[in-house]
């Protein structure tokens, strides 16, 4: 599931990335139609589809008590890794693309008002620089010891070239908004998953911290309809319209619900021809819906924490939401064929 995961990434990225060099976006908005390519709802959706699934009459599924079960447990484990990827990739993707038209607009300010202010640069000999200021009809020069331009690289010290490391990746990866709430819950979530002393302290009717279970699904029953409402409120800045253009909503449409699911029927069936994925068919359904879900909600909050992009992605959530309706439940009924 990982792995899978991961591909809807790559492969959305990748389709997205068609979709911008055929609309012609601008920058300010190309990563947020990769993101919304790319990432999908892999939380709140499954949670809510999959164990819904299992209580149908006819269902290819077995038992419905057994399958609730390991739906559920897929749906969480897809939720958890699909959080993780998405604040690490798409985070930095829509960051960087609301950020470039800034910076290349201080750029050329700065270049203009330097054009403005200096007549002419020269060089002159002995690794000088000769600068005359127009106002003030004075004339500067600017020269560079010998030292400092022959000066190797590897003179400079080891605590030195690790802080140069350190703040370039930190300019490349902001760290305090990769740990993001979902993030921290998912690894608690595996910590507790995993150790087997914590585990048995706190899941189960027996454990002695059951308490702390409790209060916790109770808490995350009410999340759910908190996101739904949330949804809501972005869908209605979109009704206000917007300057995307809707040859690009049309194209993440296409992506999200023709090109992704196909793409998914194409690995998941691959990895089963090669032995890679069991003969469960709940997993396998499991494994093809997440091709073919909307876009995430995140994206939204992404987009108000930049500020750039906020009417657009209401736009692009309006549609691809309206759509979801009728795209989910027609790959959710050729998923539950494909598989049974």
């Amino acid at each position: 599931m990982p792995i899978n995961i991961l591909l809807t990434f790559v492969v959305g990225s990748a389709f997205g990335w068609v979709i911008i060099q055929i609309t012609k976006a601008p920058h300010q908005i190309r990563g947020l139609i990769l993101g919304c390519c790319a990432a999908g709802n892999l939380g709140n959706m499954l949670i809510i589809t999959i164990p819904a699934t299992c209580k149908e009459k006819g269902s290819p599924f077995g038992d419905p008590d057994i399958c609730d079960k390991y739906a559920l447990a897929y749906a969480s484990l897809s939720m958890a890794i699909g959080a993780i990827i998405l604040w690490s990739y798409v985070y930095n993707i829509v960051r960087i693309s609301s950020r470039q038209p800034e910076e290349k607009q201080n750029t050329n300010d700065q270049v203009s008002k330097l054009e403005s202010a200096v007549d002419c640069t020269k060089i002159v000999p002995g690794n000088c620089t000769y600068v005359k200021d127009i106002e003030t009809h004075s004339a500067l020069v600017i020269c560079k010891d010998d030292s400092e331009i022959t000066q190797p690289l590897f003179a400079r010290s080891i605590s030195e070239k690790k802080v140069s490391l350190l703040q370039k990746m930190q300019s490349v990866i902001n760290f305090r908004n990769l740990f993001a709430p979902s993030t921290i819950g998912v690894i608690f979530g595996f910590i507790v998953g995993l150790i087997a002393p914590i585990r048995n302290a706190l899941i189960g009717e027996s454990a002695p911290l059951r308490v702390i279970q409790d209060s916790v699904s109770l808490i995350s029953d009410g999340a759910i309809p908190s996101l739904t409402l949330i949804l809501g409120g972005n869908l209605l800045k979109g009704l206000r319209g917007s300057s995307i253009r809707a040859s690009a909503v049309i194209g993440v449409i296409v992506v999200r619900y023709v090109l992704l699911p196909l793409a998914g029927i194409v690995i998941v069936k691959g990895a089963v021809f090669l032995g890679l994925v069991h003969a469960d068919p709940l997993y396998q359904f499991v494994l093809m819906v997440q091709y073919a879900v909307p876009p995430a909600m995140n994206i939204g909050t992404m987009t108000q924490l930049f500020g750039a992009g906020e009417s657009e992605c209401s736009v692009l959530f309006l549609w691809t939401y309206a759509f979801a309706s009728v795209a989910v439940t027609f790959w959710s009924t050729y998923f539950m064929w494909l598989v049974s």
